[in-house]
């Protein structure tokens, strides 16, 4: 691949930790990705560009952050992340693994052992990921088939079929770590805390406040805001988009947390899809599978939730679950006559005016997303319907919460994805079931209502005819579940039963 060079477009210095030590380079243009610098600039080939959006893991590489003075280690897709998204991070690439004698780590240890690669394409990404495991685990102890088959659901191998990669996490924690290829952690974070800051440059901003965010949204109306870049990554790789100017949200102190209010709990626009859908299923534990179906784990661990609501793609999983949840959006902006942050609240189905509009001013920022904490007597599911069980885009999203009382519904929402320019809520689907009596006819005028209320089109992901008829399906299954109908549901087959189906 040859670098891209263009003069129109400023650029900044990048600094990052790699085996330990700072590694600095110079005339970094603000839209070029992690795997293009890794390869180009640090001919680190092993790290290999595959589909280039996300979807194949080929690109993974390891992310190393400081927090509260313990390192954090995150499985992320270098083709569609900004490379200056890493400065003051440490990153590993596959070549980082083995220490100076040869001897490999365990993770790659393991894939030799249990046979994990045949043409070896997807073996880097493969590795790298379980490298993101072993750390995050204490040395790869008790993996399990379950976890294993989660943590690597964003990595695509064509030839071995999976199982012996599988076998490989599960067994590189009984094999002996070489000198020399292990984290000497709290030498890394000292490391990554001597690293220098480099001076404000307006081609590629990374505020760490959030008013020096806002302030710079304000001077700066047409920089591109990226929120971990999982979206915005195509754009440059697929569509050949160039951007003068990036605003990332994602070092803001403010924007990172996870807030815990009576009522409410309340998710920063920065804050990992990884992170808060933990957040959320410890809420509600009914969502685990749904949250490790929204994408594999190298997309989750790079893009935020906010990011995926501001970007408002109509077949984004998040917004569906949310709307049926009761979610609203706090917008900030900077008012700078009074020289403090201003602020407005609205539902977020009332977000979107659009395919991929919103009422946002150009002056302001999605900040916070708040999600109502579960009320006595609900009952809550979403659904995701693709044509891979991992790591695909849905072609229908559907999320139902009903409050059933002495058999009448009380309340209820519906989140529809997938079926509309905009996410969307199901107000005449709702108004059908409301008041009442939770029963096989309701159900049937429901689901007659839901397939009217939308009028989807067809694509590469699905007819019109099949969303209209699953839409109505997903509803009906959720009756059924509710009458108590569990085998049904995929979520009561374990990893070991579906590998036996395959």
């Amino acid at each position: 691949m040859l670098a891209r060079m263009s003069t129109e477009i400023s650029a900044k210095t990048l600094t990052f930790l790699r085996r330990g030590q700072a590694v600095t380079l110079h005339d970094v243009a603000p839209d070029r990705t992690l795997l293009e610098v890794l390869r180009e600039d640090l001919h680190c080939t092993g790290t290999k560009e595959g589909c280039g959006e996300g979807d194949c893991g080929a690109c993974t590489v390891v992310l190393g952050e400081a927090v509260n003075g313990q390192l954090e280690y995150k499985a992320i897709n270098s083709c569609i992340r900004l490379a200056h998204s890493v400065d003051g991070l440490a990153v590993w690439t596959v070549e980082d693994l083995a220490n100076d004698n040869g001897e490999l780590h365990p993770a790659q240890e393991a894939m030799v052992q249990c046979h994990g690669s045949q043409c070896g394409f997807c073996t880097p990404g493969f590795v790298m990921s379980l490298f993101g495991m072993y750390q995050n685990t204490g040395g790869g102890q008790g993996i399990d088939r379950a976890q294993a088959q989660a943590d690597l659901s964003g990595n695509l191998c064509r030839c071995t079929g999976y199982r012996p990669i599988l076998d490989a996490a599960q067994q590189m924690g009984a094999l002996p770590l070489p000198a020399g290829c292990g984290v000497n952690e709290a030498a890394t974070v000292a490391a990554l805390q001597a690293l220098p800051q480099h001076p404000a440059d307006s081609a590629y901003m990374r505020p760490t406040a959030l008013a020096e965010l806002l302030q710079q949204r304000a001077a700066h109306p047409q920089a591109q805001v990226v929120a971990g870049c999982t979206d915005v990554g195509l754009w440059v790789t697929k569509m050949h988009k160039r951007f003068d100017r990036v605003l990332d949200v994602t070092a803001v102190h403010e924007l990172r947390q996870v807030e815990q209010y009576p009522h409410h709990i309340a998710i920063g626009a920065a804050v990992t899809l990884t992170d808060a859908y933990a957040a959320l299923v410890e809420e509600r534990p009914q969502l685990q599978t749904f949250a490790q179906r929204f994408a594999g784990l190298p997309v989750r661990n790079s893009g935020t939730l906010g990011g995926n609501v501001a970007n408002g793609s109509p077949i984004g999983d998040s917004m569906p679950m949310l709307i049926a949840l009761g979610a609203s959006v706090v917008l900030m902006r900077w008012d700078a006559k009074r020289r403090s942050i201003a602020h407005r609240e609205l539902r977020l189905e009332d977000l979107y005016t659009g395919y991929r509009t919103n009422v946002m001013r150009p002056d302001e920022l999605l900040a916070w997303i708040k999600v109502p904490r579960p009320t006595a007597g609900e009952s809550f599911k979403a659904y995701k319907i693709s044509k891979r069980f991992d790591d695909d885009i849905s072609a229908v999203c559907l999320a139902i919460r009903t409050t059933v009382k002495d058999d009448v519904v009380q309340d209820v929402s519906i989140g529809a994805g997938g079926v509309a320019a905009t996410p969307a809520r199901a107000r005449q689907t709702e108004a059908a079931l409301r008041g009442q009596t939770w029963s096989t006819a309701t159900v049937k005028a429901g689901i007659a209502a839901l397939r009217a209320e939308f009028q989807p089109i067809s694509d590469m992901r699905a007819s019109a005819a099949y969303r209209q008829t699953v839409l109505g399906n997903l509803l009906q299954r959720y009756w059924l579940e509710s009458q108590g109908l569990q085998h049904i549901n995929l979520e009561n087959l374990n990893a070991a039963t579906l590998e036996a189906l395959a």
